[in-house]
């Protein structure tokens, strides 16, 4: 078995990342080309309601691309499919992500796992109202891309009972999402972020409707995928990706090093079996820097995060506001292959300010090192979000240097 050391492992997986190197910053921003390649590395972009800075799927790109015109991600994945065909499309990948519009058809088996409820509150709603099923659809395809509040309206459903906070969903809502989670109606479009459904065959192409992949070949092909955007991953690394079982994972894997696609290797200290895709790259050497979005692929699973960088890392959303340690939403600082740095970033329009919260140096680093390579970073980041001005806070052992550099 081939041995790998830990910063051998490191590099392989920030370049199946596209974090490996530095990308050109230039006044035009990153091409749509560039964009796509992203996407296509990566096979999907976790869509998350958390809006204090920028929307969780546009963060990634940015991160790898610099500057770049969101609106190609919208075009991509909530266009017109009458006027240009689409290449992303909703689903429950990782968690709701956008995906290639080519893979819908590897989560049939998991549409199909979930037509009966994806959670056990869709079965109550289904045996309370036998058909509210048939009515949102009626509406649906007479209507076309319709919000839960439009079809609501259109059913003139009452809302039983007091409604909560924000978790507390109409009964229309959740035949919606019971219906997306099934494959029946997928998401056409969005309008503030909230998602307008429409009949399935009016969002996916026809072509890709149409094919249809047993569940053993659809998961083999996902972990193949997870295997290439991560490079270098244990089983849980690679489970994790798509959200798929063990049971699922270790026969795919299986498979994928009978075929040769996957090389089962042995990196020194991360305790557990390790699988290398044929087509990873190891480079000799990481340079760039970048803001990580806690959504981001190349964090979002922390045990991974902490294996590989010795990083322990935990998004301070749900704490309460006087137990959190470093902030809302704290962006790790990716250094030249290292997570160097924590970050807790807010946008404010009506301001116009992009706001460093709160900055903080990662174990026995030089502050003024890091700023100075930092301060471009939230200049490029400020800029491509439109906001004119840059605002140091005054928490964290890292912000007197970042002052300075800005």
């Amino acid at each position: 078995m081939r041995e790998m050391t830990s910063a051998m492992a490191r590099r392989t997986a920030l370049a199946a990342q596209g974090l490996a190197s530095a990308h050109p910053v230039t006044e035009r921003g990153a091409s749509t080309r560039a964009v796509h390649k992203v996407i296509g590395n990566n096979r999907l972009l976790q869509i998350d309601s958390v809006s204090v800075l920028v929307r969780a799927h546009y963060a990634p790109v940015f991160s790898r691309v610099g500057s770049y015109d969101r609106g190609v991600i919208d075009a991509a994945a909530w266009t017109d499919t009458a006027r240009k065909p689409r290449t992303l499309v909703e689903y429950w990948a990782h968690e709701a992500a956008l995906i290639p519009v080519e893979d819908w058809p590897l989560m049939r088996w998991r549409m199909e796992l979930y037509q009966h409820g994806r959670w056990s509150g869709a079965k109550t709603v289904l045996e309370r109202s036998p058909t509210l099923v048939d009515d949102v659809l009626d509406v649906i395809a007479d209507r076309g891309p319709s919000s839960a509040g439009e079809i609501e309206r259109a059913l003139e459903t009452p809302r039983p009972g007091r409604k909560g906070p924000w978790w507390d969903r109409s009964d229309v809502k959740i035949v919606c999402e019971q219906l997306f989670a099934a494959g029946v109606v997928s998401v056409a479009t969005r309008a503030a972020f909230v998602r307008h459904y429409d009949l399935t065959e009016r969002v996916v192409p026809s072509h890709i409707l149409s094919q249809r992949i047993d569940e053993a070949d659809a998961v083999r092909t996902l972990v193949a995928h997870s295997a290439l955007a991560l490079g270098v991953g244990t089983e849980p690394d690679l489970r994790d990706y798509y959200r798929l079982s063990s049971k699922q994972t270790k026969t795919a894997i299986s498979e994928l090093v009978e075929a040769g696609t996957l090389e089962q290797v042995a990196v020194k200290d991360w305790g557990a079996p390790a699988y290398l895709h044929t087509d990873a790259r190891t480079p000799r050497s990481v340079r760039g820097a970048a803001l990580l979005c806690p959504f981001d692929p190349m964090i979002f699973f922390r045990p991974r995060v902490e294996r590989i960088f010795g990083f322990h890392y935990r998004i301070e959303i749900y704490t309460p506001q006087h137990k959190r340690v470093h902030g809302y939403y704290v962006f790790p600082f990716l250094l030249d292959g290292e997570l160097v740095a924590r970050v807790d970033l807010k946008g404010d329009r009506a301001r116009s300010e992009l706001q460093v919260l709160g900055a903080f140096v990662e174990g026995e680093r030089d502050a003024s090192v890091i700023a100075d390579r930092l301060a471009p970073v939230l200049r490029e980041l400020a800029g491509w979000l439109e906001l004119e001005t840059i605002t140091v806070g005054e928490r964290g052992d890292l912000v007197s240097a970042l002052a300075v550099a800005m």
